[in-house]
């Protein structure tokens, strides 16, 4: 059974360590393929109204930007990605989606914008790529600035921790709540023993362990960030040497964990994280200024059908 300990060398099965990829609502990013303009809106703090001006007796809301008609074909295709707790909910966010797409359309065309697209975006994405860099005009954030993000973060910025462990894992399937019980008891009643008798866990690890690494007494190797599903992860690198107090659980069952060697990781040098920073803080920059751009749009718009608040101020602030 694979565990997905991540282990080097001869120890650990290396498992699945696929991470989960959540589903992300295309919307507005559909056509814009840096950063999401949705998600813009909301690291700016924009506010918007979830309000639609429709009958009782009416499905869909009937939807014009500046005269031009929001099909009700293209709200229906559009809510798969605007997956919300009501309908209603959906069916404004897809109304939003699209609403912010027409701007965009129509403002390039007033601009006459025309552009090649380049491999593996369409003529929309491209158009609207051109017109934000053109429209959205921001500085670089400035070494200054960069440095005193740094100093600001210093222990975001080091190197991974390495440990070096062994395990024992105690196999079950993720949806059997009471056969995860059942391990979870005989995980603690291991660690009971080895508590007592330390020398036992290659002992135990051989007999027990459901890991293919129980031929290497449990070993898993070294462990460096990264090798290992994220759940298992983040528990084991918070610990300290030793025998782990209680056990670990992963999507494959309980880890019995002994951690024989913690190396710390190192403090990184501003030279070495810079252009990272500059990347995260320009990233930062950019979606507050398209969320403004996005809000300045709305608010010259002629909009009916659907309530988003627009703003009255400059495009950059």
């Amino acid at each position: 059974m694979g565990c997905g300990c991540g282990g080097n060398g001869d120890g650990g099965c290396g498992g699945d360590a696929k991470a989960d990829n959540p589903n992300q609502a295309p919307g507005v990013q559909e056509i814009v393929p840096d950063p999401v303009l949705l998600e813009a809106l909301a690291e700016a703090d924009v506010e918007t109204s979830a309000e639609l001006i429709a009958s009782s007796e009416q499905e869909w809301p009937r939807i014009k930007v500046n005269g031009v008609g929001i099909a009700q074909e293209d709200i229906a295709r559009e809510l798969q990605y605007h997956p919300a707790s009501t309908r209603q909910e959906a069916v404004f966010l897809a109304s939003q989606a699209l609403v912010l797409r027409e701007l965009l359309r129509q403002r390039a065309n007033a601009l006459n914008i025309n552009v090649k697209a380049m491999d593996g975006e369409s003529e929309e994405e491209a158009v609207t790529r051109v017109l934000i860099e053109r429209e959205v005009v921001m500085p670089s954030a400035d070494q200054a600035t960069c440095r005193q993000y740094f100093e600001n973060n210093r222990q975001r910025f080091a190197s991974a921790p390495l440990l070096a462990a062994r395990h024992i894992l105690l196999g079950c399937p993720a949806d059997d709540a009471e056969e995860r019980s059942r391990q979870r008891e005989v995980a603690e009643q291991l660690i009971a023993q080895l508590q007592d008798n330390p020398e036992r866990f290659a002992e135990l690890a051989m007999g027990r362990s459901d890991c293919p690494s129980k031929a290497q007494n449990g070993s898993l190797g070294q462990i460096s960030q990264g090798q290992t599903v994220p759940e298992f992860e983040r528990q084991l690198f918070r610990l300290q040497p030793g025998l782990a107090p209680q056990p670990l659980e992963s999507r494959y069952g309980f880890h019995v964990v002994f951690v024989d060697q913690r190396i710390e990781g190192q403090l990184l040098p501003f030279e070495a994280v810079h252009k990272g920073i500059q990347a995260e803080l320009d990233q930062r920059v950019w979606q507050v200024a398209v969320a403004q751009y996005l809000k300045n749009l709305v608010g010259e718009a002629q909009i009916q059908g659907i309530v988003l608040d627009g703003a009255d101020g400059p495009l950059m602030q």
